[in-house]
């Protein structure tokens, strides 16, 4: 399994800034809870799980089931 940013620099440019003005909660989500602080909770369960290869919800990480 690897966890890494996005290919696309604009986009991990994009939502690093929304980070930033966030305080570090996702920037694609309107509430501001532990569970949208990234790394939010939605990609760490599915990170979890061994089938799941695809994005977290903002598009910054990449998960693979490559080693």
């Amino acid at each position: 399994m690897k966890i890494k940013l996005n290919e696309n620099q604009e986009v991990v440019k994009t939502i690093k800034e929304g980070l930033e003005r966030t305080g570090g909660y996702c920037p694609c989500r309107l509430e501001r809870t532990e569970e949208t602080k990234c790394m939010c909770k939605e990609f760490k369960d599915q990170i979890k799980d061994p089938n799941f290869t695809g994005y977290c919800h903002c598009m910054l990480y990449y998960k693979s089931n490559e080693d």
